[in-house]
């Protein structure tokens, strides 16, 4: 059977998709993908249902914060893509993905992609790079004027919750550049829309 791949951003119609991408301890050890969107002190405060209804808030009240992947009509991942404004602790001065040009955190048409979650049983397939080619085409329309990503070279495990950034061959193969480097294995990289 041919998987026959589509992707969608995360609205109020299909936040279900996205919680059950997620599985029921959010993502990440119950980050649901605030990690980049709060501060440490505030995040770490909130339970794993506050952060979920942190983000159903954030798309209540219209944003679409990424792009869930469907597979067959089965949502199977997600990509978080944005605006960098609306990751601030990815522009963070002693963060790896900081901006090379400060004023970057500030322009809505300065995006990032910061977050990639596959369901287990799809692990390892290339759900990443499709993910990431509709993440592109979605800032595409969203008028970004460069999409900025801080991946990860290496992980110790296929499966390694570091990979939570994307493997940077993936974003090699979308055609992104390396424009900085501040920690080995985690080059900044960045594609012209």
């Amino acid at each position: 059977m041919v998987e026959e791949f589509s992707a969608l951003p995360l609205t109020g119609a299909n936040f279900p998709d996205w919680e059950t991408v997620m599985g029921a301890q959010g993502g990440c050890y119950g980050c649901w993908c605030t990690y980049f969107r709060l501060k440490s002190e505030a995040r770490d405060a909130m339970s794993r249902d506050d952060r979920k209804h942190y983000m159903h808030d954030i798309v209540q009240n219209g944003a679409a914060p990424g792009i869930i992947g469907y597979l067959n009509g089965v949502a199977v991942g997600w990509v978080q893509v944005g605006p960098r404004m609306d990751v601030p602790r990815w522009n963070g001065v002693r963060t790896v993905s900081h901006p090379v040009d400060q004023a970057d955190a500030q322009d809505e048409n300065v995006w990032a992609v910061s977050c990639f979650f596959v369901v287990r049983s799809q692990r390892g397939k290339g759900l990443s790079h499709r993910l990431l080619g509709a993440a592109v085409e979605f800032a595409r329309q969203r008028q970004a004027r460069v999409l900025d990503a801080c991946p990860i070279d290496k992980a110790k495990q296929s499966a390694s919750v570091g990979l939570f950034v994307g493997p940077s061959r993936i974003f090699h193969a979308a055609g992104f550049q390396e424009i900085a480097l501040r920690k080995a294995g985690r080059p900044l990289m960045r594609l012209t829309l």
